[in-house]
C-alpha cells in the first residue's frame, strides 16, 4: 500500500522525569533537566474540573495542550483521537474491589470517570470542540494503533488532527497485570499539508507482521520501561526530539507500522 504522510505540527509530553517536549530535546543533548509537579498541570481544564478530575484525565489534558499549544491551532478546531492500553487502572482497580465487596457503596462520580473516553469528553467541553473525537485501545499497540487511526482521518477528512496516548501508574492486581509502574502521555497534532507550522513530515506504511521484536523485551532499566505507552512510544519521540531516523512501531498484535521522518525544508 502506499505511505500515509502526516506533517507534525505540535508535540506534547509528560512524565515523572520530563514536563515537556523542550526537557526530552534537552535530555537528548545530555543537559540537565527539572522534573515537572508530581500532578500534570492540565490547565485547560477550568479550575474546578482540576480538582475533580482523576489523574488519568489530568495527564492526558495536559499533553494534549502542551501539543495543541505547540501548533498554533485553535483546540476547538481539532478532531481528535485519545489512545490508552489500559485507561484509568487506579479507579477499575477500585471499581473491582467495591463490587466484590460492598457493590451498594460504589461511588457514581468514579464510575463516571472509568469510562475509556473520559479524558476525550473532559478535553472536547473544556475547549468547545464539536469536532469528531474518538477513543481506542490496542493493548501494548496502543501508541501505533493510535498513529494509524489519527493519520488516516487525517489524509481522508483533509483535516488536521490531535493524538494523544497516556497510561497512568497501574494499583493492585490490574497493576501487576499491566505492568505500569509509572505515568506517561504524549500527543501529536498532524496536518495533511506542510505548512508554516510544520515541524517534520512522516511517512506512514503498515507491514504484515510486527514480529517478536515489537512485543514487550526484557526490561533493560530505562524508566521508559515502566510503561507501556512509553516504551512503544519512545522509538519515534526520540527520533523527533533528534530531528531525523526511522522505526517501526507495533500497531497490533500482527501488523507494524513503518515510521520514516522527514524534516521541513
Amino acid at each position: 500500500m502506499s505511505a500515509l504522510q502526516v506533517h507534525v505540527e505540535g508535540i506534547g509530553l509528560w512524565s515523572a522525569s520530563l514536563a515537556d517536549f523542550a526537557a526530552l530535546k534537552a535530555q537528548e543533548r545530555g543537559e540537565p533537566v527539572t522534573p515537572p509537579a508530581a500532578r500534570p498541570a492540565a490547565s485547560t481544564l477550568p479550575a474546578n474540573e482540576r480538582r475533580r478530575a482523576p489523574e488519568s484525565v489530568l495527564l492526558a489534558v495536559e499533553v494534549a495542550g502542551q501539543a495543541v499549544a505547540m501548533s498554533g491551532r485553535g483546540a476547538a478546531e481539532l478532531a481528535c483521537v485519545f489512545s490508552s492500553a489500559y485507561g484509568d487502572q487506579l479507579i477499575s482497580d477500585y471499581m473491582c474491589t467495591t463490587l466484590a465487596q460492598a457493590p451498594t457503596e460504589l461511588s457514581p462520580t468514579r464510575f463516571h470517570n472509568s469510562v475509556h473516553n473520559a479524558p476525550a469528553g473532559y478535553w472536547t467541553i473544556a475547549t468547545g470542540c464539536h469536532a469528531p473525537s474518538n477513543a481506542i485501545s490496542a493493548g501494548h499497540a496502543s501508541f501505533g494503533a493510535g498513529l494509524v487511526e489519527a493519520a488516516t482521518l487525517c489524509i481522508t477528512e483533509q483535516q488536521p488532527v490531535l493524538l494523544v496516548c497516556s497510561d497512568i501508574a497501574g494499583h493492585g492486581p490490574l497493576g501487576e497485570m499491566s505492568g505500569s509502574q509509572l505515568s506517561f502521555g504524549c500527543a501529536l497534532v498532524l496536518s495533511p499539508q506542510s505548512s508554516e507550522r510544520s515541524l517534520v513530515r512522516l511517512d506512514l506504511m503498515l507491514e504484515p507482521h510486527a514480529g517478536p521484536m515489537l512485543h514487550p523485551a526484557p526490561r533493560t532499566g530505562a524508566w521508559q520501561e515502566a510503561n507501556p505507552m512509553a516504551s512503544a512510544a519512545w522509538p519515534l519521540m526520540q527520533n523527533l526530539a533528534r530531528g531525523d531516523g526511522e522505526c517501526t512501531l507495533a500497531a497490533a498484535e500482527t501488523l507494524a507500522l513503518r515510521v520514516v521522518m522527514e524534516t521541513a525544508a
